[in-house]
């Protein structure tokens, strides 16, 4: 499709993957909304984003919140009237032993990465269909390769590449597109790591968001279902 004042709302945006996959759009010329939990990142990310001020529009929510996302999608739709692609991305990794997670621990994961990435497309489903739009998740190589002390990491991520899977299915012929973007290692804010230099090797933010773009200029009877990307520097997981 042709990208030109397109509509993208993306969860976790305000840095990592989804701010990456924000400024790839907005270059691309669409529109698009970054999301976060707090007013401060929100803020931040919009305002590093200056060039594009009538393109962006900032929200504060918590994917973790239905309300919260309906309430979002509401000021998509207000400010722009109209919502072409919904990136559900916000996630977050906490990496302990089945023994040695907490009850909250696993709940945070589980809420984050896969009831919020429900939540989002509950909230834009009849938007999306209006606009006979893409749906796209951000899952993990995590999502079929397990690893010790990944178990509550693993459980999100398997369940986000099966929900989204099964989403494609009730959404298609609704002409709404659905597919899930599964990363290797990402040079983000992720798990609380600082990006440096020593990060070259790993796949970059705005290079998954590159990738989102191509996918939306494909042909709609073209779109992987889900796509696996790793970083191909020799001896680097």
């Amino acid at each position: 499709m042709s990208l030109k004042n397109k509509v993208a709302y993306i969860t976790g945006s305000t840095k990592g993957i989804g701010f990456g996959i924000a400024k790839q759009l907005l270059k691309s010329g669409m529109r698009v909304i970054i999301t976060g939990r707090t007013q401060e990142g929100v803020d931040a990310a919009v305002k590093e984003l200056s060039n594009y001020k009538d393109q962006v529009l900032g929200v504060v929510s918590d994917v973790r919140n239905y309300d919260d996302e309906v309430h979002a999608i509401e000021q998509a739709l207000e400010k722009f009237g109209q919502l072409d692609v919904v990136i559900a991305n916000a996630g977050l990794g906490i990496f302990k032993s089945v023994e040695d997670m907490s009850i909250s621990d696993w709940n945070a994961m589980i809420d984050t990465n896969l009831t919020g990435a429900f939540y989002t497309l509950k909230a834009g489903v009849r938007a999306l269909k209006q606009s006979k739009g893409y749906y796209i998740s951000i899952a993990s190589l995590a999502g079929t390769n397990f690893f010790a002390n990944g178990s509550g990491y693993n459980a999100s991520k398997f369940g986000l590449v099966g929900f989204t899977q099964a989403a494609m299915l009730d959404l298609r012929n609704y002409d709404v597109k659905v597919t899930t973007i599964m990363p290797g290692s990402v040079s983000s804010h992720f798990n609380n790591h600082t990006p440096s230099a020593e990060d070259a090797w790993k796949i970059q933010p705005e290079d998954i968001g590159q990738l989102v773009v191509d996918l939306l200029k494909m042909p709609a009877n073209a779109l992987p279902s889900k796509i696996e990307i790793r970083p191909t520097n020799p001896g680097k997981k």
